[in-house]
């Protein structure tokens, strides 16, 4: 019967698309543990082992998406998600327009500087990095540093431990389920003062094309090649970065959104998308001119336009409630009766 249990696990690792001495390693260990088959840890080890190669054989060993360089559906791309920011996104014309060259040539794909966007809450930081994804055809996979206090968050655990699993970076990679997907380290000034340094080690690793490709996470324990991710980062400042992260990284500041800057997203960006998500008729819906300055400013200056999107999706829930409640089709938005739809003032 043990024998039985051995045998499909055999037979999964050797269908796998996991590297070859990878795989004889793992059948190895699968060959010794049957000639435990009467031992008391015979379960507990094979628990261990069983769940270890779900791991190796759900990573993306050889699996990438085609990059897409087409500049002017990038650029598209990106005026669709995103107003303004001409400099970043030339910034980004200019990269891809590497890559298309560089392939072109019959080389590898240009490396990528690696990208840390800085700016305050709500300028757009990890909006712009999604974009970016999309504009170039590649899956996207977030990891969120924001509280993180030990690097084994990133490197995983080695499989000693009972309740063991492999860190972000290669669950990451799972998610993705691409070699080459755009990874997200969001908020890396926000990690704590604990764990500060020892996460900043891991960091320099990652970003390092002449480590990178090596990539050894405790639990997975076999080299794993991170070089053809592409690798961007954000933060609210750069004073809490290492200096040698910060050599790694390309810091692009993400402005303060003006209030005309806010009032045109507003109404081309925010307003149609809360409509389609409510399901509101687009033009049901319709703000005099001079009613913007209370949306914009409710409670006075934001550098980024979450509270502008919060109150715009507070009075589109108001109209949406007003509509099933039979007092109306159409409801148009003036000084006079603004205090009635906005949600917080």
């Amino acid at each position: 019967m043990n024998q039985d249990v051995i045998s499909p696990l055999k037979e999964k690792v050797s269908q796998s698309t996991a590297p070859e001495d990878l795989k004889q390693k793992v059948i190895q260990r699968l060959d010794q543990l049957n000639e435990m088959r009467s031992s008391a840890t015979f379960l507990p080890e094979l628990d261990r082992i069983t769940r270890y190669i779900e791991w190796i054989i759900s990573l993306p060993w050889d699996k990438r998406t085609q990059d897409a360089l087409d500049l002017q559906r990038a650029k598209e791309i990106l005026d669709k998600h995103h107003y303004g920011l001409e400099p970043l996104k030339d910034r980004v014309m200019e990269y891809m327009s590497v890559m298309q060259l560089t392939m072109k040539e019959g080389g590898n794909i240009a490396r990528a500087p690696v990208l840390c966007f800085v700016g305050l809450v709500g300028t757009g930081k990890t909006t712009m990095a999604v974009s970016i994804a999309e504009a170039l055809g590649r899956k996207l996979a977030r990891i969120p540093f924001g509280g993180m206090g030990d690097p084994l968050d990133l490197r995983g655990q080695s499989r000693m431990h009972p309740e063991a699993e492999p860190g972000k970076i290669i669950k990451s990679l799972r998610d993705a389920q691409s070699r080459n997907p755009v990874i997200l380290l969001d908020e890396i000034d926000r990690v704590t003062d604990a764990g500060r340094a020892s996460i900043m080690g891991v960091l320099v690793e990652l970003l390092d094309p002449r480590q990178n490709h090596a990539f050894i996470d405790h639990y997975i324990d076999y080299p794993v090649d991170l070089s053809e991710a592409l690798f961007i980062a954000t933060a609210n400042n750069t004073t809490n970065i290492a200096t040698a992260v910060m050599d790694r990284l390309e810091p692009i500041t993400m402005p303060s959104y003006s209030d005309q800057e806010k009032v045109h997203i507003g109404r081309e960006y925010l307003l149609p998308r809360a409509l389609q998500e409510s399901g509101i008729p687009e033009g049901a819906i319709s703000f005099d001119d001079d009613v913007w300055a209370n949306l914009v400013r409710p409670l006075g200056f934001d550098a980024g336009i979450r509270t502008l999107e919060r109150t715009i999706q507070g009075v589109v829930r108001k109209v949406a409630r007003m509509m099933v409640e039979g007092k109306g089709d159409n409801f148009q938005i003036t000084s006079q009766n603004v205090k009635e739809f906005i949600p917080i003032q």
